[in-house]
C-alpha cells in the first residue's frame, strides 16, 4: 500500500503547506488536536517510526520544528507542544516518521488532551488563515 505521507510529499494528494526545504515538509493536519496542529515530514526518507529513522533525517525535522515553533510563537500563541508517536500502539496513526507541533493558546496550562479532530477548522478560510500566519512568522 502507497504511503499517505510519500504521496503528500510528492505533490500528488493537497495540503495546507506550513514549510518545506530539500529534506522536510510541513503542513497543517486534517485532524487537528488544537488549530494550527501542523506535522512534519521527511521528504528523503520514508521510514515508519524513531528507532528506524537515520539521525541526521531527525536532526532535519528537529530543525524544522524549532523554526515552526518559533514562529508560532511570533503568530500569537502562547507555547506549543512537540508530540512524535511510535507504532500503532504508540498512537501512530500513519506509518511515515512525522512530528506534532501542536499550538497552545495563552494562558492555558492545561495538559494536552489528545482529542485527533476535536478542533476543527470553522472553514477552509479559517484554517487557510492560521496556515498563513505560522508562515508569515518563518
Amino acid at each position: 500500500m502507497p504511503c499517505l505521507f510519500c504521496k503528500i510529499a510528492a505533490g500528488e494528494i493537497p495540503s495546507v503547506k506550513i514549510y518545506e526545504d530539500d529534506a522536510v515538509l510541513a503542513f497543517l493536519d486534517i485532524a487537528p488536536v488544537e488549530k494550527g496542529h501542523t506535522l512534519i515530514i521527511s521528504k528523503r526518507v520514508h521510514s515508519e517510526a524513531l528507532i528506524e529513522t537515520p539521525p541526521d533525517v531527525l536532526a532535519e525535522m528537529t530543525a524544522a520544528a524549532k523554526k515552526i515553533g518559533a514562529a508560532m510563537l511570533k503568530a500569537g500563541w502562547g507555547g506549543f507542544n512537540v508530540v512524535q508517536n511510535n507504532y500503532p500502539d504508540g498512537g501512530q496513526a500513519v506509518p511515515h516518521i512525522h512530528l506534532h507541533i501542536i499550538p497552545r493558546a495563552k494562558g492555558r496550562k492545561t495538559p494536552l488532551a489528545w482529542r485527533s479532530g476535536s478542533a476543527a477548522y470553522a472553514d477552509d478560510a479559517e484554517r487557510d488563515a492560521i496556515a498563513a500566519s505560522i508562515r508569515a512568522c518563518l
